[in-house]
This record gives structure tokens, C-alpha cells and sequence, in this order.
């Protein structure tokens, strides 16, 4: 395949579904992961697409978007990765302990996972997320009320943030939309402020995040890196992540591969 048409089809991949890894660009490709890899960089040189540890994501215009995909795209992308961390990260939690868990494609896997677990108690601001544990009748169910996000289909708003007051739980579970060597981010201010209220009256702190969110920014700081306990990933960050992790005692967790 000329080179001029390998770097279109990369482009289109990327535009189509917003992202892909470097084994799968080889498996579409019929090329080596190393010409993937050079390809990427040349692409990335020339403002075609950002590169992260593992894979490429599309840019927007040629930038990188300040704004998350609609939640419904969120849903289907990179879904085998996120069930692979909703199981790593279901591992983590026993009977009888007490979550919250926030809106997100990612806690959606991780609910799924964790439903046949015995006699937890969960907070959530998901109807989604409410009524998968609730299928499993050992578990004891809160669900915040609040403004609809019709997006997400989540609860939120200041009612949501006062019901999340009236709850201590021992671990707070949650999704990102970006995580750099410093902090953990949202790009919308209302998650946040539900996503920041679950830190703030939970002991720990478990973050889902897939390898898209690394070395990305966001608008509104959730957390700094030393406020999060466990991050739970499906491909290694970066080196410099890594490092960044291991200074701030954030134990990485990064899930099998099925």
C-alpha cells in the first residue's frame, strides 16, 4: 500500500470512530506496528492527529477538542477496553463496602461487573447504573435526585450535590475526561461538582479511565493526582505518567488483556 494511501485510511479510521490503537491500525493496515508507529509520527508532525502511548486519536479542525464526544458515541468507543477495566476494577471491592459511583461509559461497564458481587451499597447519580446493581438484591441502592442531563441520563445540580452530602461512603468510584501529570479533569462543570462532592465524603478514591484520557486537559480540576488512591487503565500511560502516578501514591492498575 503506497504511503500517501496508508496515511489517508489512517485519518479516516480515526475520524470514524474516534481513536485506535496501535495493534488495531496494524491488524486494519496489514502492517507492522512499527510502520503504524512512523506513520502515526509523521501524521502527528503534520497536524493530522494526536499520538498517545499505545494509539492516535482524531483532532477536531486540526485540534484538540475542549469537549468530549456525545455520551452515546462515549458508549462505543474503545468498549472491549472498558470492560476489561470494569472487571480489573471489580476485583477491588467486597461485600459490605460502600461506593459512590458517578455517570460515565465507563462506571456503566464497571456496574455491569460488579452486579453479582454480594451486599454492597451504592450511591449513584445514574438511573442506568441504580437499576443494574438493584437486579441483584443483596445490594442496598441510593440514587441521587436532581436536574435530568439528558446526555448522560444522570442527575445533577445543586439537589444532587445536597443528597450527595447526606452520604459517607468508603470509596468513590469515577470516570475523568482527562488526566495529565498533575490532576484529574471533567469537561463539564456540573459533573465535576458531583464528581468533586463523591471525593470529598468518600475515603478513596478509584478512578476508570481508559488510555484516551492521559495527557489530555480539561477545563474543571477534579482532584489532584495525590487525593486518588487507585486508577484503574487498559494500556501502560507513558513513562512520564507513570512516574507521575508512583510520586503521588496512586497505585496503577492496568487491566489483563482478554
Amino acid at each position: 500500500m503506497a504511503l500517501s494511501s496508508r496515511h489517508e485510511d489512517i485519518i479516516a479510521l480515526l475520524a470514524a470512530s474516534g481513536e485506535q490503537t496501535v495493534e488495531d491500525l496494524a491488524d486494519r493496515l496489514g502492517v507492522s506496528r512499527e510502520t503504524v508507529r512512523r506513520d502515526l509520527a509523521r501524521l502527528e508532525a503534520n497536524g493530522h492527529l494526536r499520538r498517545y502511548h499505545g494509539g492516535a486519536r482524531a483532532l477536531a479542525n486540526g485540534l484538540e477538542p475542549e469537549t468530549e464526544w456525545p455520551f452515546a458515541q462515549r458508549m462505543a468507543q474503545n468498549a472491549a477496553g472498558k470492560k476489561r477495566i470494569a472487571r480489573a476494577a471489580r476485583d477491588l471491592f467486597a461485600a459490605d463496602d460502600s461506593l459512590f459511583i458517578d455517570t460515565g461509559s465507563t462506571t456503566i461497564a464497571f456496574a455491569e461487573a460488579l452486579a453479582a458481587r454480594p451486599s454492597l451499597m451504592a450511591i449513584t447519580n445514574s438511573p442506568r447504573i441504580a437499576a443494574t446493581l438493584a437486579a441483584n438484591h443483596s445490594h442496598k441502592v441510593f440514587l441521587l435526585g436532581g436536574a435530568y442531563g439528558a446526555d448522560a441520563g444522570e442527575s445533577l445540580g445543586p439537589l444532587a450535590l445536597e443528597q450527595i452530602g447526606k452520604f459517607r461512603a468508603r470509596h468513590a468510584v469515577l470516570t475523568i475526561g482527562a488526566i495529565d501529570t498533575h490532576a484529574v479533569m471533567d469537561f463539564d462543570l456540573q459533573e465535576a461538582e458531583v464528581a468533586k462532592a463523591m471525593i470529598e465524603r468518600a475515603d478513596r478514591v478509584t478512578v476508570l479511565a481508559d488510555h484516551s484520557k492521559f495527557e489530555r486537559g480539561a477545563v474543571f480540576e477534579l482532584a489532584p493526582l495525590a487525593r486518588i488512591h487507585r486508577l484503574v487503565t487498559d494500556l501502560p500511560p507513558s513513562e512520564a505518567m507513570v512516574r507521575a502516578l508512583a510520586e503521588a501514591g496512586v497505585e496503577l492498575i492496568v487491566a489483563d488483556r482478554d
